[in-house]
C-alpha cells in the first residue's frame, strides 16, 4: 500500500515556521460575519477553545540533536563499530550505514543493527538504517535469507509488474534484518549501451535500468515502489546524473560532466520517479559543467536549487560518501559537511570512513552556534529529516 506524503507537508510547515518566527492566528477577523454575530439571547454562549497547534518535532530537540539527524555513519555490514556507535550514543547521529560487503545473512545482520537500535533515541526521531542494496556488483547485503538481485540492466528485462513484486521481497528481507532505507535505485541515463564501458561508475557495472529516461523512469519507479511496498524508503541517485562522466568519483578528483543540463532528461526523470511517492534523493560529488562548473554539485545551492525548484522535490536530500570520496578530498572533512549542508543537502554521508565523523558534526554544530542563517538552514534539513521518518511504517 502506497503511504501519505502527509508528512511532506508537515514538514514544509515546519520550515516556513521556523523562518518566518510567525504562526497564523486561528481567531476570526472582527470584520468577518462570525466575528460580528451576535448570539440569541435564549442560547448559551459557547466558549471557543484555544489554538492547540500540533508540536513541532525539531523545537522538541536539542540543537545538538538537530545537528545529529543531518548524518549518516557507517559500519561495517558484518560487525558494530565503535566507531558508529559513539557517533549513535555521543552525537546523536540520525542514520547508520551498512558499508562493505556481508555474506552473514538476514539473521546475524539484525544483530548488528540491533546494537545501533538499542541506543537511545529521541521521541520522534528513530534511526535510518541503510545500506547499498541494488543489485549485481553493488549488494552489500547476502547470505541466508537474501535473495541474490540481478545487475540493473538486467532487472529492466522484467515487466514492470514483475520488477515491483521482485522489489518487494527484496524490500522485505532488508526489513527483516532491521533496514528501513536502501540508497537504490539508480537513476541515472548512460549515454549508450555502445559507449556504457566508458562510463565506469554506471555503465560499467551495469548498474544502469536504460539509455533513455522513458526506461529508467519505468524500471527506477518499479523498484521504488517495491521498495516502498515492503516499507523501505527508496533513495533515487545520483542526481543530476553520473550517467556521462569518464571517471568514478570514489576513486577521482575533477569529475566532469559537460552532457547533463538543467532541462534535459538526466534532469528531468526525477519529476516523475518523486511525484510516484515517498523517496529521499542522492546528490552526485562530480562537477555539471552546463550548471555549475565552479564546484561538486554536492557543494552547489545552484544544482540543489534545481532539485528542489525546477522538479519540486521537497523531501530529504543525501550527499553521495563524503568521507573518503576522492573527488571531494581537496576540502578538509569539516569543510565538506558544512558546505553540503550549506548548499541545501540534508543528510551528510560518511560511509566509508567514519573517523571523520567527529570533525564533521563538531564544525556543523560550531557553525550553527555562530551563523543564525545557518541554524535556519539546519532546522530547516531537520524538519524534512523527521518528516520523512514519522512517515516510515
Amino acid at each position: 500500500m502506497r503511504r501519505s506524503r502527509r508528512w511532506s507537508v508537515l514538514g514544509a510547515a515546519v520550515v516556513v515556521s521556523l523562518l518566518s518566527g510567525c504562526a497564523a492566528s486561528s481567531s476570526p477577523s472582527p470584520s468577518s460575519p462570525s466575528a460580528a454575530a451576535t448570539p440569541s439571547p435564549s442560547a448559551s454562549p459557547t466558549p471557543t477553545p484555544p489554538a492547540n497547534p500540533s508540536p513541532d518535532p525539531v523545537a522538541a530537540l536539542t540543537l545538538e540533536q538537530r545537528v545529529g539527524q543531518l548524518f549518516m555513519v557507517g559500519t561495517n555490514a558484518t560487525t558494530a563499530s565503535p566507531a558508529t556507535l559513539a557517533a549513535v550514543a555521543d552525537r546523536h547521529a540520525g542514520g547508520i550505514f551498512l558499508s562493505g560487503r556481508s555474506r552473514a545473512g538476514i539473521a546475524a545482520t539484525a544483530d548488528v543493527v540491533a546494537r545501533f537500535t538499542a541506543l537511545g533515541h529521541p521521541d520522534g526521531a528513530p534511526l535510518w538504517v541503510a545500506t547499498d542494496q541494488e543489485g549485481g556488483e553493488v549488494q552489500v547485503l547476502q547470505g541466508p535469507g537474501f535473495d541474490a538481485m540481478p545487475y540493473g540492466i538486467r532487472q529492466a528485462d522484467l515487466s514492470d509488474a514483475q520488477l515491483r513484486a521482485s522489489a518487494e521481497e527484496w524490500g522485505r528481507e532488508l526489513a527483516a534484518a532491521g533496514i528501513n532505507l536502501d540508497l537504490a535505485p539508480v537513476a541515472d541515463i548512460v549515454t549508450s549501451k555502445a559507449t556504457r564501458f566508458d562510463n565506469p561508475p554506471i555503465g560499467g557495472y551495469g548498474r544502469q535500468y536504460g539509455y533513455d529516461a522513458e526506461t529508467v523512469a519505468a524500471k527506477a519507479g518499479a523498484f521504488a515502489e517495491g521498495m516502498r511496498d515492503a516499507g523501505i524508503l527508496p533513495t533515487f541517485k545520483h542526481f543530476p546524473g553520473l550517467g556521462h562522466v569518464a571517471a568514478n568519483t570514489d576513486t577521482a578528483a575533477d569529475v566532469v560532466d559537460t552532457t547533463v543540463s538543467p532541462d534535459g532528461p538526466d534532469v528531468a526523470v526525477y519529476r516523475p520517479l518523486t511525484e510516484a511517492g515517498p523517496s529521499a534523493v542522492m546528490v552526485s560529488s562530480a562537477i555539471y559543467g552546463r550548471i555549475d562548473g565552479s564546484r561538486p554539485a554536492v557543494f552547489s545551492p545552484t544544482v540543489v536549487s534545481v532539485l528542489r525548484d525546477e522538479i519540486g522535490f521537497d523531501g530529504v536530500l543525501f550527499s553521495d560518501d563524503l568521507s573518503a570520496a576522492v573527488a571531494v578530498s581537496a576540502w578538509s572533512p569539516a569543510e565538506r559537511a558544512v558546505d553540503a549542508i550549506s548548499a541545501g543537502v540534508d543528510v551528510v554521508l560518511v560511509s566509508a570512513k567514519p573517523s571523520v565523523f567527529p570533525a564533521m558534526y563538531d564544525a556543523v554544530l560550531a557553525k550553527a552556534q555562530s551563523d543564525p542563517q545557518f541554524a535556519a538552514q539546519v532546522d530547516a534539513a531537520a524538519a524534512r529529516v523527521l518528516a520523512a521518518k514519522a512517515d516510515m511504517p
